[in-house]
């Protein structure tokens, strides 16, 4: 397998991307938005009144980091389930097929495409949100909350791996569907799971410390080794062409 090749496939799914304005919009004012949305509520908790405890506060902090693993599935899935059948869009699926490259090289172009936009607007995103934290914590506990393991966890395991997840998921959707809407609602589903560990962590049933986060991305790992395989053995480009003619 060549690396450039699939970076050539990349390549020009980046200029396809950048003419597609709702594609643009999601991927980068979404996670901006929240960035700023979600230090704005924190600010409102109350820690400062004494309604809220310091425990209950770093709680929130946690389940809040986590919703940045959401965004990272979700965004992604917009970009992947676009992939194979934005070429049938752009009527460019069959000389893309017919191309001297091997099913993985057009796969792991795919993936790099739908992979790097969404996770590059998250860290960003990130960036922004911790500052914004800092600030807040600095007021009102006299130190900076992050960076701490538990965000570092996220950033380099945990959001990432969901994002590939996603990305695997929609590709294999985009390589099965005729439809782009359809392929995005399905692949949608993945962040199922992730909400409702959002969830569970923002009421205090569950714990979304440093433990719980290197578990989550251990079970990421695996998933998406599974995928992996599951993409290269459902993914026949000559059925794609016969059945998209």
């Amino acid at each position: 397998m060549k690396l450039w090749k699939s970076w050539v496939i990349a390549s020009k799914d980046f200029s396809v991307f950048r003419k597609k304005k709702s594609i643009i919009y999601s991927v980068i004012i979404i996670p901006l938005l929240m960035s700023i949305i979600l230090p704005f509520i924190i600010s409102s908790s109350g820690l400062k009144s004494g309604s809220i405890t310091i425990g209950e506060f770093t709680a929130l902090l946690n389940a809040f980091s986590f919703f940045f693993v959401i965004l990272a599935a979700s965004l992604t899935t917009v970009i992947a389930s676009y992939s194979l059948l934005g070429e049938k869009v752009e009527k460019s699926i069959e000389p893309l097929l017919a191309t001297p490259t091997t099913d993985e090289e057009i796969l792991l172009g795919k993936s790099f495409a739908a992979f790097l936009p969404p996770i590059a607007s998250i860290y960003v995103g990130l960036v922004i949100f911790m500052v914004l934290i800092d600030k807040l914590t600095y007021s009102s506990l006299g130190y900076f909350y992050y960076p701490n393991w538990n965000i570092a966890i996220i950033i380099l395991l945990v959001a990432p791996l969901a994002a590939i997840l996603s990305v695997e998921l929609g590709v294999i959707l985009s390589s099965r569907v005729n439809d782009v809407r359809a392929a995005q609602q399905l692949g949608q589903l993945v962040i199922i799971p992730f909400f409702g560990i959002y969830i569970l962590g923002e009421i205090g049933y569950i714990s979304l410390g440093i433990n719980s986060m290197l578990l989550i991305s251990a079970m990421l790992l695996v998933i998406d080794v599974i995928l992996f395989y599951i993409s290269t053995i459902t993914f026949r480009r000559e059925e794609i062409i016969t059945k998209w003619k």
